[in-house]
């Protein structure tokens, strides 16, 4: 905390000196690619319901399972406080219905509010400052014929100076800029397509970058991987050993519309959510722009890279039902834990059984020794629809104490990556509440 008292204390002396010279409005809208999914001859509505899947506004401005769609109310658990998502239905009184076009288009893509008031970016203003207006009013008017629900926005719950809004115009001087998205005439129209839908859209970069001590985003370390309320979000650039340069664009593909790939991952927490709300509803073309865009993104080995193990000893050594090769009473209590909650369906060689998705042979998660995701699906359990299929795994987190959910994840990370696992009972403790 003391930390970033002081670096608000220096945004504030930078802020005063920059914040008009380097917070200048880009009067021009910039250029839009074609995307194949909201051609810009679309009735506005429907090219609108489009880019809000593309940019998965319904994840952030909704509560899971209790809440209504839109009304917002969502936590954002940051390390100086919890933001809640606001409301965005046409509600009058507590949504945006009385929101004119410039009232709009000025929050989306300046991080200003009806009444004048900052944003705090963890709205991703940072990202969607480079989409056309013409893109931002579809979404307004998409957004204007759902059900208006009349749900008061919750307060944050942010200690000063965290709490004032008006600062984050000094974070916006050190850390934004106005600016439109602009075709690369030296590039294809699918990849500028992909670049749109990554960045201005799909503001990819929001989850896969670290950030800075101001909450900034890292841009020399674009898309190297970051942790994101108690989750890893993996490097995703093109490096062949710690991004995805070794997919195939087949495997990219059936990623980013099931969230699964065999022997590379199975998506959970906020990039489950992300396929489930939005990736799985792109258009082929679509996807297939983002995949060319993506094997251009430079490589970067980024912080804590992890080396995937395809094969490691134990489970190679197991069958589906029995295991095998793991060092005799190495952490008993974490594989007494699998074997009575996960054999069943994880397996002991990690195939997997009844759905592909609980596959565990050669993902990232279980060759992280940090065991972020892994911890997380232990407490938090894993819900998703894609298609006509629920994806789900049980959460442990109520059944098992720390010190067991810590053995487990420990176990995991030994059996199906080959690694020593170093979670601890207060690493789950501290995971529980994100």
């Amino acid at each position: 905390m003391k930390r970033f008292l002081i670096l608000v204390v220096l945004l504030l002396i930078i802020g005063t000196v920059a914040y008009f010279a380097l917070n200048r409005t880009d009067s021009a809208d910039g250029t839009s690619p074609i995307i194949a999914g909201a051609p810009s001859n679309a009735d506005p509505v429907v090219r609108g319901e489009y880019l809000a899947r593309a940019a998965d506004c319904i994840a952030c401005h909704t509560v899971p399972e209790t809440g209504k769609a839109f009304a917002g109310g969502l936590p954002f658990k940051l390390p100086f406080g919890t933001i809640y998502s606001s409301n965005i239905t046409a509600d009058v009184e507590t949504g945006i219905g009385s929101w004119s076009d410039d009232d709009f288009v000025r929050a989306v893509r300046e991080g200003v509010r009806k009444d004048g008031k900052h944003l705090y970016p963890a709205f991703p203003y940072t990202a969607y400052t480079q989409l056309s207006r013409a893109d931002v009013l579809a979404i307004k008017a998409y957004l204007f014929t759902l059900p208006k629900v009349n749900q008061p926005e919750r307060p944050n719950d942010l200690g000063f100076p965290f709490n004032q809004r008006w600062a984050m115009g000094f974070w916006n001087a050190a850390f934004f800029r106005s600016q439109r998205f602009q075709n690369d005439p030296s590039k294809t129209p699918e990849w500028n397509a992909g670049a749109y839908l990554a960045g201005p859209l799909g503001h990819c970069a929001e989850c896969h970058t670290p950030r800075n001590l101001g909450f900034g985003l890292k841009h020399g370390e674009s898309l190297a991987g970051a942790e994101l309320q108690g989750w890893r979000a993996w490097n995703i650039t093109s490096d062949p050993t710690h991004g995805v340069g070794k997919w195939s664009d087949e495997a990219l593909t059936q990623y980013l519309r099931t969230g699964h790939t065999e022997g590379h991952a199975s998506a959970m927490g906020p990039m489950g959510e992300a396929v489930a709300h939005s990736l799985q509803f792109l258009k082929p073309e679509d996807t297939a722009a983002l995949v060319t865009w993506l094997r251009t993104v430079p490589a970067r080995e980024g912080k804590d890279p992890i080396m995937v193990d395809t094969a490691p000893k134990a489970m190679v050594a197991s069958t589906a039902v029995a295991p095998g090769g793991d060092v005799e009473g190495v952490n008993a209590e974490g594989r007494r834990l699998f074997e009575g909650a996960c054999a069943s369906c994880h397996q002991w060689n990690g195939a997997g059984q009844q759905t592909p998705y609980a596959g565990l042979a050669g993902t990232r998660g279980v060759n992280d020794p940090k065991g972020l995701n892994v911890t997380q699906a232990i407490l938090h359990g894993v819900t998703m629809r894609i298609g006509e299929t629920d994806v789900y795994m049980p959460a442990f987190g109520q059944g098992y104490s720390d010190p067991e959910v810590a053995a487990l994840a420990n176990f995991v990370i030994g059996h199906f990556g080959g690694k020593q696992g170093t979670v601890t009972a207060d690493d789950v403790a501290k995971r529980r509440d994100l």
